[in-house]
This record gives C-alpha cells, sequence and structure tokens, in this order.
C-alpha cells in the first residue's frame, strides 16, 4: 500500500486554512471560477481529495458495514436502531448527496475547469484526476439514487437547480470520461506535476491511469445484468488497449495523518480519540453473530484481525436487533473493531483495496470479459485473497492465504465452489469488510451474494436498495427532483439490477 508521507504540520495547517477559505470566499457559488480570487488547482485539489477520502471512511464504510451485516449493536446502547428497522428517510445519509455535490464535485469542476491566466502552466494532469475522482464518486451516487444531477451538475451560480439525468446515461457518460482522462494523461507531455498535491498517488500519473482503468471496469462488470455485453465488452477492449493495466496496489490517500487532533486517518479517528482512547462508537460498534460464524466455520484467520477479542474474553457477536437480548451482550461481552483496520492514527485512507480490484478482475474473467478463463479467473480469485491478508496484517499472510483458499470448502476454495460468482462475490464482501464495505451491499443488489444474510426482526423483511434524495435538496431544486415515497428504497431498484 502506498503510504504518501508529506510533512504533516506544514500540510495540515496548509490545508486546514485551505478549508476554511474554501467554504467562505473562493469557492462561494457567486464567484467566476475561471477568475478565481485565490485558489489555484495545487491548493484546491488536496481540499477534494480529503473530502473524498473522508466520506468514504466514515458514513459510506459505516452504512455497508451495518447493512451486509458486518456489525451490530450491543444491548447497552440505544444507537443505530435506524439499521435495524431499515426505516431510512430523506433526512438520513444526506452527508453522502450533499458533501458529494456542495464539497467534493464544487472543488474538482473549479480544478477541471480552470485556465491558468499567464497561459504558462499545463493543468492537464490536475484536470484529468478531477475527471477520476468524479467518476469513482458518480458511480457510486448512481447506485445509491439512481438519477442525479449531472450535465448542468456544478455550474455553481450559472444553474444552482440542475436537471437530473438518466442514472444509464450518466453511468455512460461517466465511462466516457474516465476514457478521456486516460487520453488526458496519456497526451501531458509538459503538464505541471501535481507532487505531493495528490494525496493517493504523489503525482505518479501512471497510478492515476490505472485507478481510472479499475473504476471503470468495476462498472461495466456492474452492468453485466443489463444484456449490453457488445458495450461492455468493447469498452473493456479499449481499458487493455490503453496498456495502463489495473492498480497494482490499494488507492490510499494519506495528506500526512497524525495522532493529533483533526489530523487522524478518518476511519480511524472514527473510532479513536487523540489521546488513544476510544469513541463512543467503538463502544457501540461490535461484531454480528452471522459474520463471526461465517468466518469461524470457514477458519479464516482473518477474523482476529477483522474484531478484537472482547473485554471479557473471546469472539462474540451480536444479533442485529433493538430488541434487547438479555446478559452477556452489553459492549464488554463483545468483539469491536479489530486491529487489522484501526492500525495507527497516520494509516492511510483505503478508497478502493488491492483485493477488491483483483475480484473484479476475477468477476470480468468469469463472465468473459477478460481473457484467460477459468485458470485466470483461479489466479485472480486467490490473488485477491491473498491481497486481503496481507492488507490485514495476518501473520505469514501469504502461506495462510494459501492454507485457507485450499480449504475444501463452498465459497472458499475455487473448485469445491460451484458457482464462482457466488465464490467472488462472497470473499469479496469479507475482504471489504471496514473499509469499502459499501461496494459489498451494491454487490448484494445486484447479484443477491452473499447468500443468508440475516434480515433484522424489527425491518419490513426487505432490505434497502438506495437512499432517498435528501430534503435539502428536494427543497431547492423541486422542481427537477423526481418523485419518491418512502417505500422507494426497497422497490426501486438500479438500472443495472
Amino acid at each position: 500500500m502506498k503510504n504518501i508521507k508529506i510533512k504533516k504540520t506544514i500540510l495540515f495547517l496548509f490545508t486546514l486554512a485551505i478549508v476554511s477559505v474554501s467554504c467562505e470566499e473562493f469557492l462561494d457559488v457567486n464567484d467566476n471560477p475561471n477568475d478565481p480570487p485565490i485558489s489555484t488547482p495545487s491548493l484546491t485539489l488536496p481540499v477534494a481529495l480529503q473530502d473524498f477520502a473522508a466520506l468514504n471512511a466514515r458514513t459510506m464504510t459505516y452504512l455497508g458495514n451495518q447493512l451486509v451485516v458486518n456489525w451490530a449493536t450491543p444491548s447497552n446502547w440505544s444507537a443505530n436502531s435506524i439499521y435495524m428497522r431499515y426505516d431510512f428517510s430523506a433526512d438520513d445519509f444526506s452527508n453522502v448527496f450533499e458533501t458529494s455535490y456542495v464539497s467534493i464535485f464544487k472543488n474538482l469542476t473549479y480544478v477541471e475547469t480552470y485556465e491558468d491566466p499567464t497561459g504558462a502552466i499545463d493543468y492537464s494532469n490536475y484536470k484529468a484526476i478531477s475527471k477520476i475522482v468524479k467518476g469513482f464518486q458518480y458511480q457510486l451516487l448512481v447506485d445509491l439514487y439512481g438519477d442525479i444531477p449531472y450535465t448542468e451538475a456544478n455550474l455553481r451560480g450559472d444553474n444552482p437547480t440542475p436537471v437530473y439525468d438518466d442514472a444509464e446515461t450518466v453511468y455512460k457518460s461517466v465511462i466516457a470520461d474516465l476514457g478521456a482522462a486516460v487520453d488526458l494523461i496519456n497526451n501531458a507531455d509538459n503538464a505541471e506535476d501535481p507532487g505531493s498535491q495528490d494525496i493517493l498517488f504523489g503525482g505518479h500519473m501512471e497510478d492515476w491511469i490505472e485507478f481510472a482503468n479499475s473504476i471503470k471496469l468495476r462498472m461495466l462488470v456492474r452492468m453485466s445484468n443489463t444484456g449490453q455485453d457488445s458495450y461492455i465488452s468493447g469498452e473493456i477492449a479499449a481499458i487493455v488497449a490503453n496498456g495502463g493495466g489495473f492498480i497494482h496496489d490499494s488507492a490510499g490517500a494519506n495528506p500526512g495523518y497524525a495522532g493529533e487532533e483533526n489530523k487522524q486517518s478518518p476511519f480511524y479517528d472514527y473510532f479513536v480519540q487523540p489521546n488513544g482512547s476510544q469513541t463512543n462508537r467503538q463502544d457501540y460498534t461490535v461484531a454480528s453473530e452471522y459474520a463471526l460464524e461465517w468466518l469461524t466455520n470457514a477458519s479464516d484467520p482473518r477474523m482476529e484481525r477483522l474484531y478484537k477479542e472482547a473485554a471479557n474474553g473471546g469472539f462474540k457477536g451480536a444479533v442485529q436487533s433493538t430488541v434487547l437480548p438479555g446478559t452477556g451482550f452489553t459492549s464488554e461481552d463483545l468483539s469491536k473493531v479489530g486491529p487489522g483496520l484501526l492500525v495507527s492514527a497516520d494509516q492511510d485512507q483505503i478508497v478502493m483495496s488491492m483485493a477488491e480490484a483483483l475480484f473484479v478482475q476475477a468477476e470480468a474473467t468469469v463472465r468473459g470479459y477478460l481473457p484467460g478463463g477459468d485458470a485466470a479467473a483461479q489466479e485472480l480469485y486467490e490473488a485477491a485473497i491473498e491481497a486481503s491478508f496481507i492488507q490485514l496484517g495476518v501473520e505469514d499472510a501469504e502461506n495462510e492465504a494459501e492454507a485457507y483458499y485450499n480449504q475444501p470448502i463452498k465459497n472458499v476454495s475455487w473448485s469445491n465452489s460451484p458457482d464462482k460468482i457466488e465464490a467472488i462475490i462472497t470473499q469479496k464482501w469479507v475482504a471489504l469488510n471496514g473499509t469499502s464495505s459499501i461496494e459489498s451491499w451494491i454487490d448484494l443488489t445486484r447479484t443477491g451474494f452473499p447468500l443468508g444474510l440475516p434480515i433484522p426482526d424489527e425491518s419490513n423483511g426487505q432490505r434497502p436498495l438506495g437512499l432517498l434524495y435528501p430534503s435539502s435538496e428536494r427543497s431547492r431544486n423541486s422542481d427537477n427532483v423526481p418523485s419518491q415515497s418512502a417505500g422507494d428504497v426497497f422497490t426501486k431498484a438500479p438500472f443495472w439490477r
């Protein structure tokens, strides 16, 4: 995993100053993006990337882990009832939509549309990075909301009430933009090097090409049920043709995270205070009984990295329920988020793990979109499991991974898994526990895997398929927001399902 360690104090003070400015001055909706009073792409890009990493580290990951039954809540806490009842409202998780548009897209569009007034600096690399990160986030918004603003989005004061574009149209436009971003990088011979302002890849543009290709492949595989194999195959052929390949290490942001107030890696900061003590969230976030049982039955050594031993001893999980189950289910009796996820205050914030990228390639190979057939798919599948073991810090990871996936267990061993897609998605569910688990929820909606995930008794017997548009957006853009009812979260499937 890349660990881009910029001089911490300087960058954080500098970035905090820019964040303040971005909220109050140079990113005000009334400013002309082509005549900025203060900022340049080199100042704005790290702010956008930090917001992007933090949103996906916190709300997106927490929501995903709850919806795919990785985590539960102990009986001595009343928090998190929404995840057991599935009574999502327009005010729940609104920051997924709001932060994407009001912060991330706003800043990235500023970078993408900026032109150096002197004409001396070519910001093509910055523009390409902006396209790629926007593509990543647009994909998630379509997956979670359906139709969203795209063609008229991010025009700031010129159009504060953008139209909503068809979800499939947005997807295909993003796929095209990702290809355009790769072309922009390949043709940017004299472009400015983002260097340390790029907190994901440190200005290594070949890594951005790999990232763009990996996002694009994920989107195309997600469309596998739409009956558009010709389109999908053509776009994947374009990925192969650009020669950039896919990510060769986990993509993680790190502007110089440190064990100080307001400087900790965002996922870590969710659970651990700068003085080392736990936050309330760490106390009321525990292992689910289902996940622990699955890992135990599969003799999976990652269990002790994904979850930590309970304060009162042993590994124990809770059922997702608001009904108090009695004694032995308080936060002292249950396993909490583990040491393989909460490593240190300065850990990279992963936005796409190596394991995820390999599982996507394995699925694409099984579906015939990538060459190599069963042998290549198995190699990718096993490499993905190994990457997960390494990421989580399992001791002797390579040998332990090999011993694990050679067990004659369905959805563990490749040869003992009759449905290869089920095996891939199930192992992907394990690997994304605590990182990009929002992808596991989306995979569950798309494929129905992993099979057997329990649904809390307090819910209506259905697991949500997405989110509701925020009430704030409905208030300010009422003429364009698609009509929606509370029940739509259970019945309105994404276009690719």
